[in-house]
């Protein structure tokens, strides 16, 4: 990653408006290709990531950068684990409705991208997060939405993986105390993006219409 990851870009990016990426953007699962993705395209999102506002200018995430066949393989068999123990846990009805749901494309992909949170990084005495503590943590999601957002823009998909037990990544990982892996994100070309999300085509729920969430003056 170059210095200049944050300043105007001299190489060649897609053009395609934010509110373009945010409307192809989805978390994808079963479109992977598997191809590669070029050492260019994957600078540019992990510097898209890199450019995110952070509390005190901590900049407090890490990118790991995972393909090695066998890495896959152990984190998806892992997933798998949780997903069964999740599906155990519903009821009849909505186990029915999760059942066709794919939940990860770790080895479709051929690659993941986790994202860690070094609460850590500038000390105890971080300007802005004095009475918020949590906004340490919503900087390094500030960076996964970036990168998202980039890799939308370069017709490339990712997909959140959130079925895993926190220490069982760590240790895999090698990640140390005490830093912490917030998101594995699959990331690969896929043959399309899906129109409408897996988690509305599949009924398990729908969007909210925009007005039900906006409140003038007081909740």
């Amino acid at each position: 990653m170059t210095e200049s990851a944050c300043s105007p870009e001299t190489n060649p990016e897609p053009a395609l408006s934010v509110y373009d990426a945010i409307r192809r953007r989805r978390d994808v699962r079963a479109e992977f290709t598997g191809e590669p993705i070029a050492a260019a395209v994957l600078d540019r999102i992990l510097g898209a990531a890199h450019c995110a506002p952070s509390v005190g200018n901590t900049q407090p995430w890490d990118f790991v950068v995972v393909r090695d066949t066998a890495t896959l393989t152990m984190f998806a068999d892992h997933v798998a684990g949780a997903r069964r123990r999740f599906a155990d846990s519903l009821p009849e009805d909505r186990k029915k409705k999760f059942d066709p749901i794919k939940i990860e494309g770790i080895c479709e992909s051929g690659m993941g991208v986790v994202v860690t949170y070094d609460r850590s990084r500038g000390g105890e005495h971080i300007l802005g997060r004095h009475t918020v503590d949590d906004t340490g943590l919503f900087s390094a999601v500030l960076a996964i939405q970036n990168l998202w957002l980039a890799a939308a823009a370069e017709n490339v998909g990712v997909g959140w993986v959130s079925f895993y037990d926190e220490p069982y990544l760590t240790e895999l990982l090698g990640i140390p105390d005490p830093v912490r892996p917030i998101a594995w994100l699959c990331v690969g070309k896929v043959a399309e993006f899906q129109q409408v999300p897996d988690l509305e085509r599949f009924g398990w729920r729908g969007r909210r219409p925009l007005a039900d969430a906006v409140h003038l003056e007081k909740f």
